[in-house]
């Protein structure tokens, strides 16, 4: 079983900045995939970010290209997503999840664990 905490959401204003974080245990974090989903209110969780646990490739949705980083440190078992120039339709609960898979998957069903979510909120 793999728990997994999310942080570091909070109010920003549109065209801001947040690192969110996310504190993996109960598996070797190194031999996991992580990603990162997002859902705002009335809307369908959607993909954000990937990162394969082997390779160090990543994915990222057309919608936050060039604008997020996802980053992992397996010394920390930790993943981050860095959100840089956030818009108000950047706004919703963030979700981190894990995959024991090796693809930096980009599906809901892909993945295995999923955290509670952290809130961001853009105003504008």
């Amino acid at each position: 079983q793999v728990q997994l905490v999310e942080s570091g959401g909070g109010l920003v204003q549109a065209g801001g900045s947040l690192r969110l974080s996310c504190a993996a245990s109960g598996r070797r974090f190194s031999t996991l995939t992580m990603g990162w989903f997002r859902q705002a209110p009335g809307k369908e969780c959607e993909f954000v970010a990937a990162h394969s646990w082997t390779g160090g490739s990543t994915a990222y949705s057309d919608s936050v290209k060039g604008r997020f980083t996802i980053s992992r440190d397996n010394a920390k078992n930790t993943v981050y997503l860095q959100m840089n120039i956030l818009a108000p339709e950047d706004a919703a609960v963030y979700f981190c999840a894990a995959r024991r898979g090796t693809a930096a998957a980009t599906t809901r069903e892909s993945y295995d664990y999923w955290g509670q979510g952290t809130q961001v909120t853009v105003s504008s």
